[in-house]
């Protein structure tokens, strides 16, 4: 996926990061944080499948090219699915959810509330961060306090409002994350 996103490394990395302080602030156990940091990078591997004129896009997708896009949630989950191994069932499971919103509306299944696995949930918020923090190819990074604005906004909406509000209470630990591990 790095190599054929405009995002790169440094956004995997930091999701690991942002994924291990938010478990730890939940009082996640140990075992549980380093399982969430390591799988948490593979959320968007499903993104493999998806053509480059779609992954590259500068510009909004259209309907059919959005509906491409969302296939990579289910494209990872399918790619990571294996029984045997812990670290890919929940790598999967991320892949699977992590566009999910707490209010029943994201996909692929339409969860909601805590049926969205609590791995996922994670993921989803510090994605979010991440990617309002950093200029993609189709929008300008914006600025912390419009990110936190923005976040705060759609909590019980799209986030878990428990988790939200770790990530809003120590903000400041988490934009220290994405400055010390800058894109490249």
């Amino acid at each position: 996926v790095e190599l054929r996103s405009k995002e790169n490394g440094a956004h995997i990395r930091r999701i690991a990061l942002y994924a291990r302080r938010l478990a730890r602030l939940a009082d996640l156990t140990p075992e549980e944080v380093e399982i969430i940091t390591a799988a948490s990078p593979m959320h968007d591997i499903g993104k493999v499948v998806i053509p480059d004129r779609i992954l590259n896009k500068p510009g909004p997708l259209d309907a059919p090219e959005w509906a491409v896009m969302k296939s990579h949630a289910e494209e990872g989950h399918n790619l990571l699915a294996n029984p045997r191994f812990p670290l890919l069932q929940v790598g999967a499971e991320i892949a699977l959810s992590h566009h999910e919103r707490w209010d029943g509306s994201g996909y692929p299944r339409g969860l909601s509330g805590e049926a969205i696995p609590r791995s996922a949930r994670i993921v989803a918020i510090v994605d979010v961060f991440d990617a309002l923090l950093s200029a993609r190819p189709y929008k300008a990074a914006w600025p912390l306090e419009r990110v936190l604005a923005e976040m705060a906004a759609q909590r019980g909406r799209h986030f878990d409002p428990e988790l939200l509000d770790l990530l809003l209470l120590h903000a400041e630990q988490f934009h220290e994350i994405f400055t010390v591990n800058p894109n490249i």
